[in-house]
């Protein structure tokens, strides 16, 4: 069996999976500030699924990662800082653990369903923040493992300002009262397909991906905003930047968990069991 650990700024997802990728058990608790209380109360979930035997898991965190050290260095929406989950986890499960930043993961998972396709994959999560991934023939590029594209300072409104601070779910709500899933004014959409496309464009000139695949809440309204969107973007192209394929993740809420068990399982699948 594989864990998969999803770390939210507010939830937290935990499945297990069987070797041909089901789901046989999961649930979800509330993160809490505290980064102790959450391993105790991940802890107790575990022991809630009964006497697992775990080849290995994958903790998917909204952050920056230690790789080499699995540890948790910063979080976008929690007080955490260099936590040592890969050694928490591991005691817990008695398996060895991946950390991983969970729209890089997000990201694996979308990119392997459409493998066949497309080689290189930009993934886009729009929830609270704005992550991105890069995926290059299925398995996360390492020269990216660090990037935060959510991050890039942009000039909004006469002012630099980070792309998640003006394009993110949480700023639409704040804009319009509503969530991505009740808005339905086209205007509303073209303006959010405008600030989407901002940070896009400049992502589009640097990496030349094959296709774009946008995930997180705002993503899985995908069909709401595609057609502005594409509009937008298409104002932009030039000969050396053209605009690839935009997709709406197939997975868009559950792309972080099923990339946990990909991951484990990319890694840790060879081994007896």
């Amino acid at each position: 069996m594989y864990l998969a650990v999803d770390i939210g700024g507010t939830k937290t997802l935990v499945a297990c999976f069987d070797d041909k990728g089901a789901v046989t058990k999961q649930a979800k608790f509330l993160t809490n500030t505290s980064y102790d209380t959450f391993i105790d109360e991940l802890g107790k979930q575990l022991k809630s699924f009964g006497d697992i035997d775990y080849r290995a898991a994958t903790v998917a965190a909204p952050g920056k990662i230690d790789h080499e050290h699995g540890r948790g260095l910063a979080f976008g929406n929690l007080p955490w800082r260099n936590v040592p989950i890969q050694a928490d986890v591991e005691k817990l499960i008695n398996a060895p653990v991946i950390v991983e930043n969970d729209a890089k993961v997000a990201g694996l998972s979308e990119a392997l369903l459409v493998i066949n396709e497309f080689k290189k994959v930009l993934y886009i999560t729009i929830g609270t923040g704005i992550g991105t991934g890069i995926i290059i023939n299925g398995v996360i590029d390492p020269n990216f493992a660090d990037s935060e594209g959510g991050h890039m300072l942009l000039e909004h409104e006469g002012k630099f300002q980070s792309w998640e601070s003006f394009a993110s779910g949480k700023t639409i709500f704040q804009k319009y009262g509503k969530q991505a899933a009740d808005i339905a004014d086209p205007a509303a959409w073209k303006a959010i397909s405008h600030n989407i496309a901002v940070g896009l464009i400049d992502l589009i000139a640097t990496l030349q991906p094959d296709v774009i695949i946008i995930g997180g809440g705002v993503g899985a309204h995908f069909d709401k905003f595609k057609e502005p969107l594409t509009t937008e973007l298409k104002q932009y192209e030039m000969p050396l930047v053209p605009i690839p394929p935009i997709r709406g993740a197939q997975r868009a809420e559950e792309a972080v968990i099923y990339g946990c068990y990909e991951l484990a399982k990319e890694r840790y699948g060879h081994a007896a069991g």
